[in-house]
């Protein structure tokens, strides 16, 4: 399994030194991110396509305009991470990614950032009792829970068991989204819906339709648990 912890700032870190000026990422721009992630692209695929996108900007004849978003890269990561894939397939050289032998997060880190997850899951089940949303409230008690008992078992930290907590956070967090679609009323949904299409027409504009799809879906959720204050149950967000 190839974790990066830093996968989000390295990006974030790469897009602004080839930008070279400071520039703040969008929230779309994050769930692009996560879909490479997700994906499985390789973070130093990733931190070459950026470049080499940024490279072709700069040979363009007219540069007035700038690259404002990652969107913009999305093609050239995702060569970048077809190549790497297809090399390592062919037991070639992929693009090697940086040493990430020691753990990124102390136990008190992890332990700090558990509490907190449970802590506006928490809150979150208390106003959806106080709506009257019963089911809602009592799955929610459940992932909240569920946040107390990692927190209260974290063994010495070593990347084997941030990987394995990471997918016990990823679980908890897709049963948490699942509940809260089924307990949002539909008009809301609609209207979270909405304001993901009208965020997505820069990015329709770039990306490849299958791409376009998992940023929606991905955005949908996001805005899902903003709505509810529930922060994303991942390490990558510590």
């Amino acid at each position: 399994m190839e974790n990066y912890f830093n996968y989000f700032t390295e990006i974030e870190e790469q897009f602004r030194k080839c930008r070279s000026e400071p520039v703040l990422l969008s929230p779309l721009d994050w769930a692009l991110i996560e879909s490479w992630k997700d994906q499985g692209f390789p973070l130093a695929a990733v931190l070459v396509g950026i470049e080499r996108a940024f490279g072709k900007f700069k040979n363009r004849k007219r540069t007035y305009r700038k690259v404002n978003t990652l969107a913009y890269c999305s093609q050239e990561v995702y060569r970048a991470a077809e190549e790497s894939n297809s090399a390592a397939a062919q037991g070639g050289k992929a693009i090697a990614p940086k040493d990430e032998s020691l753990a990124p997060f102390t136990a008190e880190e992890v332990s700090r950032f558990l509490d907190r997850c449970a802590a506006a899951v928490e809150y979150a089940c208390h106003s959806a009792k106080e709506q009257g949303h019963k089911v809602l409230a009592e799955e929610l008690a459940e992932g909240c829970a569920a946040l107390r008992t990692l927190g209260a078992h974290i063994p010495p930290i070593a990347t084997g068991y941030l990987e394995e907590l990471e997918r016990n956070l990823t679980t908890l967090e897709e049963k948490l989204h699942a509940s809260l679609l089924r307990g949002t009323p539909m008009e809301e949904l609609a209207r979270l819906r909405a304001e993901v299409d009208r965020s997505l027409v820069t990015y329709r504009r770039r990306m490849m339709a299958a791409e376009v799809d998992l940023l929606e879906r991905r955005s949908m959720k996001n805005r899902l648990l903003e709505r509810y204050k529930i922060p994303r149950l991942s390490l990558f967000y510590m």
